[in-house]
């Protein structure tokens, strides 16, 4: 009997196999905290008496990049400081999300990646068992190197078949999230599949991984292969690749099947993931904010796809659009193809990377009664500062169709 791609990670780093439902304490090969669970995390390593993290730990200043208020420039401060005495890491604002750097820097097939924020998840999509925690449970994770868990049942989700034009990764966990629904893969690994997900850029799988735990999941999981390597070797890191993959008789609790060649664009409504539609049922609905960033979809691919529709026309003049990449890197490579200046010129604003508008405690904050479409992974109300605005989900292709028609378009007219 096979294992999935969760069981063999843990079993291959506790060097015995492991099975769903087996609880393990296991090595942690990287840690991450921000300026907004990090504090937490330091007040509870405090009072474990240890001097130093036990493994690699990385702070980042990523909600607030630059701070909007002194609490929050004190916050970072006090990482900073910590990371320079501890020997951890520290970045700051400006360096990017921490999802995306720990992508682009950090994460490599078959570890265990431990993170206070719930889209940890997003290092799934390099074949790391890569999850979100408290604060606490990072603050012993930091003082030992180690953390129990219960190996996570794994739902298998095989897509098959080519996407359509201006269909993408962020359409298809729409629609899977829209299937399973907010709870429908409570403390589950997501195994991503199929010919679909092996034609994916680690980039675009970087999406569906990042989302799996909006339908609950403990992980998302993609298998190392040659795409894999193709972005390794594009940050340098080409000797951190190996291939894995699951057993071809790997037992799974269920199997989700996804022809891709069927979908159209998907859109959330508020205020919850799992309330999906298709663009061509979602009606005439005005939009006041259009967002086009986050460890979502931040990403270079991601500024490509939205520039490809706004290159030569102009931003509705009843819409805003803010644009926000997801690292420092990605800004440079976006500047150098001149993807900023395409943003700039249809009428946009291109804000430093950053967590920036999706998380809402500084920039771009929704006026009473208004309505944002967002490329983020959440659309809880209050999420982007003002329980009173309603917040959309969609792709990149989506949200710039919509920032140059004013409403919720469907990206297809553009081709």
């Amino acid at each position: 009997m096979g294992l999935t791609l969760a069981e063999k990670i843990i079993s291959h780093r506790l060097g015995e196999t492991v099975r769903a439902e087996d609880i393990v304490v296991v090595p942690v090969d990287l840690l991450l905290a921000h300026e907004g669970t990090g504090p937490l995390a330091l007040d509870q390593f405090g009072l474990l008496g240890k001097a130093r993290p036990a493994t690699q730990t990385l702070f980042f200043s990523d909600h607030a990049a630059p701070a909007p208020r002194r609490e929050l420039a004190n916050v970072q401060k006090r990482l900073r400081a910590f990371a320079e005495e501890r020997g951890a890491r520290f970045y700051r604002p400006g360096e990017g999300i921490c999802h995306q750097i720990v992508a682009e820097e950090w994460a490599r097939p078959g570890q265990i990646i431990l993170g206070a924020d719930s889209h940890t998840c997003t290092a799934g999509a390099l074949a790391a068992f890569a999850t979100g925690m408290g604060s606490t449970d990072i603050a012993v994770a930091m003082a030992l190197g180690e953390t129990w868990l219960r190996v996570p049942p794994t739902i298998r989700i095989e897509v098959e078949g080519s996407l359509p034009p201006m269909v993408t990764a962020k359409d298809v966990i729409l629609h899977i999230i829209g299937h399973l629904g907010a709870d429908g893969a409570n403390y589950r690994a997501l195994e991503f599949g199929g010919s679909t997900v092996a034609a994916m850029s680690v980039e675009e799988r970087m999406t569906l991984c990042n989302m799996a735990v909006e339908a609950g999941a403990k992980t998302g999981l993609c298998a190392a292969d040659e795409q894999t390597r193709r972005f390794l070797r594009a940050h340098g890191r080409e000797e951190d690749y190996r291939p894995l993959n699951p057993d071809p008789d790997a037992v799974y609790e269920h199997r989700v099947h996804l022809r891709a060649d069927r979908l159209s664009p998907q859109v959330a409504f508020p205020h919850f993931v799992d309330t999906v539609r298709p663009v061509e049922e979602v009606g005439d609905v005005p939009i006041d904010q259009v967002f086009i960033g986050t460890c979502t979809n931040g990403r270079l691919s991601d500024l490509r796809v939205a520039a490809q529709i706004l290159r030569g026309r102009r931003v509705h003049p009843g819409t805003r659009l803010l644009v926000c990449p997801a690292s420092r890197a990605v800004y440079l490579a976006a500047m150098q193809e001149g993807l900023l200046q395409i943003f700039v010129e249809a009428g946009g604003l291109v804000l430093p990377p950053g967590c920036g508008v999706c998380v809402g405690i500084h920039q771009g904050i929704p006026a009473d009664g208004e309505r944002c479409l967002s490329t983020q992974n959440r659309n809880f109300q209050g999420r982007m500062g003002n329980p009173e605005a309603e917040i959309y989900l969609a792709s990149p292709a989506t949200a710039a169709a919509t920032a140059v028609c004013g409403r919720i378009a469907d990206p297809r007219e553009f081709l």
